[in-house]
């Protein structure tokens, strides 16, 4: 028994390719804006690409990319066999291809459905190439005089001032490296000297960080350097002065923006994929009504549509049965291959 069975007239026919017509154009347009989203968020990502670690979350703007453009091209044809449906002559030619092209649509409305789960499911990957990228980024901070490295230090400062964050968890990330380059290091200087002695690596590490980790909210001049001695600065307690700088680290805050971004396209995604769904039912409904006219030169006839030819489990238990057909057929065909190829008795 078919599932989903509904009576139509010619007016319902009509009505539903004149529908499904004005849908498929409004998907195109949706195509186009998910194309735009993905370019977007590609070109958001390139943007910090020297603090990330990776290209894998080039993935999803990719994919973003590809369905929209898939969305534009299914959803132009669709409209144009819509138009031709109520002409028998027009859907004489596109008969043969309805059915293969109605699996296609299926295809690619999972395909849709799985880029916007990844849009959710991407931020794991971003919160690892963010670690490691900022973490890299911040060691190179110095090497203003090394080509290519030389850009680094304008990323991360402009970076910080952007996000209004310092270091890559806390500005405390700063007094772990030496973010101060030799050049401009007095190595006469008793101070220096001791400091890299001091250090076994023989770096010059300062509890001091970069002044674009300074918060201008602050009501006094931004304290950079010596930030963990009280006795240096008037009127100060390390622990308390919390507007002196930015407290948040940089991966939260790039983390938070790119998640909120590919949620917010994600959830579009996820409408045009309902979108996208209730185009392909309709198509199906479409097609099955005029495959099922008792005489197709009368339009004035009525005929029945459906979803599925069978049940849901008689159709499950047939899909099955065609996989194991096939995989039969192919295990047939390689055994005849090996037998052809057996070597002749010497």
């Amino acid at each position: 028994m078919a599932l989903l069975k509904v009576k139509f007239d010619q007016k319902k026919r009509v009505k539903l390719a004149q529908g499904l017509w004005l849908m498929n154009w409004f998907s195109v347009l949706a195509g186009i804006i998910i194309f735009g989203l993905g370019l977007f968020l590609k070109i958001e990502l390139r943007k910090r690409s020297d603090v990330m670690n990776n290209s894998e979350s080039h993935f999803v703007p990719n994919s973003l990319i590809g369905v929209g453009v898939l969305s534009c091209v299914f959803n132009s044809l669709a409209g144009k066999i819509c138009y031709d449906a109520l002409d028998p002559a027009k859907y004489a030619k596109w008969k043969p291809w309805l059915k293969p092209y109605l699996a296609v649509c299926v295809l690619f409305n999972v395909t849709l459905f799985l880029v916007a789960l990844c849009c959710f499911l991407l931020r794991g990957s971003l919160e690892s190439t963010l670690a490691h990228g900022l973490k890299n980024g911040m060691k190179f901070y110095r090497d203003t005089d090394t080509p290519g490295r030389c850009f680094m230090k304008k990323t991360i400062d402009m970076l910080q001032i952007e996000f209004k964050c310092c270091g890559n968890n806390g500005f405390r990330d700063w007094f772990e490296i030496q973010w101060i380059s030799n050049r401009y290091l007095d190595f006469s200087s008793k101070e220096v000297k001791d400091r890299i002695k001091s250090n076994v690596d023989g770096r010059y590490l300062v509890d001091g960080v970069p002044f674009s980790c300074c918060n201008p909210n602050s009501p006094r001049p931004c304290i950079q350097y010596q930030l963990t001695n009280n006795s240096a600065h008037y009127s100060y307690d390390h622990q308390t002065e919390e507007l002196n700088l930015w407290l948040r680290g940089c991966r939260a805050a790039l983390l938070s923006y790119y998640s909120n971004l590919m949620n917010t396209i994600g959830a579009a995604t996820l409408l045009v994929w309902l979108f996208e769904a209730t185009i392909t039912v309709g198509l199906r409904y479409l097609h099955t009504a005029l495959e099922g006219m008792a005489n197709p030169e009368d339009p004035e006839c009525e005929s029945e549509g459906w979803l599925l030819e069978k049940s849901l489990p008689e159709t499950w238990k047939a899909f099955l049965e065609s996989v194991k057909k096939l995989g039969q057929g192919n295990q047939v065909e390689a055994e005849g291959e090996d037998a052809g190829q057996a070597p002749a008795a010497g």
